[in-house]
């Protein structure tokens, strides 16, 4: 099997050399196959959001090997890294990060737009992704028309745009009520069974994350438990 992401010995600190350094992450390893539908689950201030960023390629471990879909991230200057972001993964954040003055196709269709698709592929592609996430008819409308739950829907078909290794879903329904939420985690669950995607969840509810096949716990910057179909291996205590 495939893997697409690969931690070993993980280890972020802030202010080094300085008196107030920071360890946030010690030591993290694990593994992420092809198309397993996993959930990183943690308290606040368990490291979550620091492990996203350089599951993200937007922050660099200070120690250890990331490698995402073979390529060794600690290699890639700016330039790269921006081209894995754009090309590799796709983002869904809490708070949706869609484009205010720019419709629901357009902001589809940015992902392609910076890959250099061109104009008629990136539209044909727009509008499949958005009937995917059943927002066709919003096509024309602009974000502030648009109900948190079709934002969210929005986001998802953004992130599918450039066909990414990975979907990485930081709090994806933190902004959502209960119902509207279900929906977007049935997106999700949807994307996993029939398109076979990647998807890494970020939360902090243990109840979203048990909707996933495998949860992978962190506590105080360690992992604690990794629980699942293919988990096993990976447990640290």
């Amino acid at each position: 099997m495939k893997t697409i992401i690969s931690m070993h010995g993980i280890i972020k600190k802030f202010y080094i050399g300085m008196p107030n350094e920071l360890e946030i992450l010690h030591g993290l390893n694990f593994k992420i196959n092809e198309g397993e539908f996993a959930s990183i689950v943690g308290p606040s201030g368990s490291g979550k959001s620091t492990l996203m960023n350089i599951i993200g390629a937007l922050d660099r471990p200070t120690e250890g090997i990331y490698m995402l879909n073979g390529i060794d991230v600690a290699q890639l200057n700016d330039s790269e890294l921006s081209a894995i972001r754009n090309k590799e993964i796709g983002f869904v954040f809490q708070n949706f990060n869609l484009v205010s003055r720019t419709n629901a196709i357009e902001n589809v269709e940015l992902p392609m737009l910076y890959a250099g698709v061109g104009r008629r592929e990136r539209r044909r592609r727009a509008e499949k992704l958005l009937e995917m996430v059943e927002m066709s008819d919003r096509a024309t409308h602009n974000p502030n028309e648009l109900s948190g739950g079709q934002k969210q829907r929005i986001a998802i078909a953004r992130a599918l745009a450039n066909s990414p290794s990975i979907i990485l879903a930081d709090e994806p329904t933190g902004a959502l009520d209960s119902v509207t939420g279900h929906m977007v985690m049935d997106i999700f669950h949807k994307l996993h069974r029939e398109e076979h995607k990647t998807i890494v969840l970020i939360t902090h509810s243990k109840e979203l994350a048990s909707e996933t096949d495998r949860i992978i716990t962190l506590k105080d910057g360690r992992i604690v438990s990794d629980t699942g179909k293919a988990g096993g291996e990976n447990v640290l205590l």
